[in-house]
């Protein structure tokens, strides 16, 4: 008697093997959310198109609401994003000596094992170029490789070979124990196939023309893959090792010839992933494909900029599919040649060369001073629109005098927040990947605190609404690239990103920051300093809201008919409380808490506003799980999260410290002592550092007192960090 399977999602992959299936005789149940491919299955059975020729079998089918029964052998082939809420319907129905096969995209075996066990789950990698052309209707994309085996790599099982036995119906299926190897295999493909989505081509040609980002694409999976001790295996056409970190050029072109003349063989010459987006118009399961490798390379140190900027264009085209061009790929390739030239591990400038822009500097110290009194001058609180465009405005001009005209300028427009400005100017090395210069020139100041406290110098000392933070900083990174055009000293070509809504969040400048990033080697923050230190590791922050609706009555009448929402949030704050981990560096404050009608009135909704610190990504992850989980105690009143994650964690990853080590050689030069620190705050160098670029923060103003009244900055420091910046930009070119 034939094994009965039951195919839990009918597109694709789920489709092929299901087709493959039946028409060996095997009794199969497709179990899909879309009722019109149901439907079609039903009346048609499911279709195989191959080359234009169509043939048919039998199967059942049914709706997840339609379907009863247990389940014993499941082949789960649903998105990445869908394997939650499948597994939550699976796992009550799966029978006791049942299991689960994910012939999936991505790495889906953890959350699989988390509802229904690691004895009830089984790993398999499946390459099928296929697609669901209409309901009911595949259309095979060729022969690719199917391997099956046990979790963790444990020896093959008897039910695994009955596997491979079944499925060889499909086309030749294996079994192997390294099946981990083969799924990252597939990342590393996969993603060259995601960036090909970001543009309307054929994906062989695609991959041929921008073999750059190709290759960039497959060595940082691969790297992830074997930071974490994980031995890739090659599939198909896909020769792993000729695309990973270790292969010499020759190799990887020939790997690039033989996968690209393989792909112009199939005939599905687009991936899922552009048909989503193209066809369907629906979200890729690409963002929750790579979310866990993201998580894994930050922990390792390890940056993925191009898979990050595959995965936030996929983003944007999910929103925008009309977006769709190959100078997103353009710009990929950009990016990856950034990436693959090394950071400058020594200065550039001599000791007498790093004296001479220091001593240059000083001559102009007075000069730099009045730049700062006049940008002062010029308020701009971070929730006055009128005040940050007429600051902005005279940020441009003043550009214009102090650096000259600029390659290319954009301005970009932000409703209710102050504008994004992107200046680019050339270097003394034609070609080079420029490095971004990250300013905020938004303020916490409210128009007409200039009155109040305005512009003044008492010796080395300078007061004023905005000065430390962080006005000095941009006039500082100005006043470096003067030094070194003043001396005939080399100089990167550099991106001027000035953003106007930092001090609230970066709400509506975080997606150009990112993008902009993407484009540079390495970024320099001019917020200000540390007690002198430069920053190197800052907290990713979160702002929650939690809402408990109970149930009112008259709390004298009746003190039981009612359900308090404040009594429950009492609980939940106790419960918030225990989510701290000061030793990971986790701190979770319930800062504001409101509740209630009356006094006499048993409350029936109060709320609270969290404010999250995270030091990793780890604990982001924890944080994030904890607080999706929380649940009412009572169970007669409700609770409701929302909010989320302001800023990832700015985590000390090796280029950080390779960016300091440079920066503390430069200052060395002049006779000085940097230093790096740690601090609670969050800027906008989280978010670049999130997007793979190595960022060094806090080369600001040397001084004290953000957010205070007694706010200052000295000008010494601005001289010191000036000739800083000068030495440490100055190793780029």
């Amino acid at each position: 008697m034939t094994d009965a399977y039951t195919v839990v999602g009918g597109g694709a992959i789920g489709g092929t093997l299901a087709y493959s299936l039946a028409q060996a005789g095997h009794p199969v149940t497709i179990i899909d959310t879309d009722a019109d491919h149901v439907a079609a299955l039903r009346a048609n059975g499911l279709t195989l198109d191959q080359q234009g020729t169509r043939t048919s079998v039998a199967v059942d089918a049914a709706t997840p609401a339609e379907h009863a029964g247990s389940l014993r052998r499941v082949l789960l082939a649903v998105k990445t994003q869908a394997t939650e809420e499948a597994m939550r319907w699976i796992a009550p129905r799966l029978a006791d000596d049942g299991y689960v096969v994910s012939v999936q995209n991505g790495f889906n075996e953890g959350i699989i094992a988390e509802h229904v066990g690691w004895e009830r789950t089984i790993a398999a990698f499946v390459n099928i170029f296929a697609d669901v052309v209409e309901p009911g209707v595949i259309r095979d994309g060729g022969p690719g490789a199917f391997v099956i085996g046990e979790p963790g790599g444990a020896p093959i099982s008897e039910r695994v070979r009955d596997l491979v036995a079944d499925l060889q119906e499909w086309r030749p299926a294996t079994a192997d124990v390294n099946i981990e190897g083969y799924l990252w295999a597939k990342g590393a493909f996969g993603a060259m196939l995601a960036a090909t989505a970001l543009a309307d081509d054929a994906m062989a040609d695609l991959i041929d023309r921008h073999r750059t980002a190709m290759l960039a694409l497959s060595r940082e999976v691969c790297g992830v893959a074997e930071a974490l001790g994980i031995r890739v295996e090659s599939f198909d056409a896909f020769d792993v090792k000729a695309f990973g970190p270790d292969a010499d050029a020759a190799t990887s072109e020939a790997a690039f010839d033989a996968l690209t003349a393989w792909l112009r063989t199939q005939s599905k010459d687009r991936s899922g992933i552009w048909r989503d987006i193209a066809v369907r118009r629906r979200p890729t399961e690409v963002t929750a494909e790579y979310e866990d490798l993201f998580v894994e390379a930050a922990a390792k140190g390890l940056r993925t900029p191009v898979l990050r900027a595959v995965t936030a264009g996929l983003r944007e085209l999910e929103i925008d599919p009309d977006g769709m061009s190959e100078a997103r790929l353009d710009a990929l390739d950009r990016l990856a040649a950034a990436r693959n030239r090394p950071l400058p591990a020594t200065p550039a400038l001599t000791e007498d060369q790093a004296r001479a822009v220091a001593g240059w500097l000083d001559q102009h110290r007075d000069a730099m001073v009045a730049d700062l009194a006049a940008y002062t001058e010029h308020e701009s609180p971070s929730d006055d629109p009128a005040a940050l465009d007429a600051c902005l405005d005279w940020l441009r001009g003043w550009l214009d005098e102090s650096l000259g005209s600029c390659e290319g300028e954009e301005r970009i427009r932000r409703d209710e927040a102050g504008d994004v400005l992107i200046r680019r100017y050339p270097g003394t090395e034609p070609g080079a990947a420029p490095v971004l210069l990250l300013c905020h020139y938004d303020t916490v100041w409210p128009l007409g605190t200039l009155a109040e406290i305005p512009f003044h110098r008492d010796g080395d000392r300078i007061t004023g609404p905005g000065v430390f933070d962080m006005k000095a900083g941009l006039v500082q990174a100005v006043w470096a690239l003067r030094a070194l055009d003043a001396l005939g000293l080399p100089r990167p070509a550099c991106t001027v990103l000035l953003n106007g809504d930092e001090e609230t969040g970066s709400v509506r400048s975080r997606e150009a920051i990112i993008a902009e990033a993407r484009t540079n080697r390495a970024a320099f923050v001019f917020e200000a300093s540390a007690g002198g230190a430069v920053k190197t590791s800052r907290k990713g922050v979160g702002i929650f809201e939690v809402t408990v609706h109970g149930e009112e009555a008259h709390a004298g009448l009746d003190p039981t008919a009612g359900a308090s929402a404040v009594h429950e949030m009492a609980r939940q704050i106790v419960h918030l409380e225990g989510l701290r981990d000061l030793d990971a560096g986790t701190s979770v404050n319930v800062g504001v808490v409101h509740g209630g009608t009356r006094g006499n009135v048993t409350a029936g909704r109060a709320v609270a506003v969290i404010d999250v610190r995270v030091a990793s990504a780890a604990e982001r992850e924890r944080i994030t799980a904890a607080m999706a989980a929380i649940k009412p105690v009572d169970p007669r009143t409700s609770v409701l999260v929302e909010g989320g994650w302001n800023r990832p964690a700015f985590e000390r990853t090796p280029e950080v410290g390779q960016l300091f080590e440079l920066a503390r050689q430069c200052a060395r030069q002049m006779g000085t002592d940097l230093r790096e620190t740690a601090v609670g705050g969050a800027s906008d160098g989280n978010l670049v550092l999130d997007a793979g670029i190595p960022v060094l923060d806090g080369l600001g103003a040397v001084g004290a007192g953000a957010h205070a009244r007694d706010e200052h900055a000295t000008v010494s420091g601005m001289v010191e960090r000036s000739a800083l910046a000068a030495g440490v930009l100055a190793a780029f070119a």
